[in-house]
């Protein structure tokens, strides 16, 4: 799949399939979708990328190896989950912060927060595994 027309689209996919991909996860508090969803098309499109270029090629674009990424989201669960402890509440009970921005109302949560955590996740292990199963034994990093 090294066509240039292939090569030449990719980047503009990728870029509309990772602005998708967050657009699924912000939604999916209050409708189909969330953090493991968005995390899966954000690792397809990193797929894509590797299959247009190489995987050595998409690990260098992602600047941040896809494991961190992945520790970053289980990091960033755990910590959503430990605010309501804090709190005085149990593990994992959602804390709301109503934010008055520009005339209107912005909630912001933990079960966001824990979202996003999930997005890292998803996002960072199965980018790891499309880029090694892309991968070649031989190709330097």
């Amino acid at each position: 799949m090294n066509t240039v027309i292939f090569r030449t689209i990719a980047p503009m996919i990728v870029a509309t399939v990772l602005v998708f991909s967050l657009y699924i996860c912000l939604r999916g508090h209050n409708e189909p979708g969330g953090g493991f969803i968005g995390g899966l098309i954000a690792a397809s499109a990193i797929a894509i990328l590797g299959m247009a270029t190489s995987a050595a090629k998409a690990r260098r674009a992602l600047h941040i190896d896809p494991l961190a990424i992945a520790g970053f989201g289980v990091l960033m669960a755990a910590l959503s989950g430990l605010l309501s402890i804090f709190n005085g509440n149990p593990f994992l009970t959602s804390i709301w912060l109503y934010l008055d921005i520009g005339g209107s109302t912005v909630p912001l949560s933990t079960p966001l927060i824990f979202d996003l955590g999930v997005y890292c996740v998803v996002f960072g292990t199965i980018a790891s595994i499309a880029l090694a199963l892309e991968g070649d034994d031989t190709e330097e990093l």
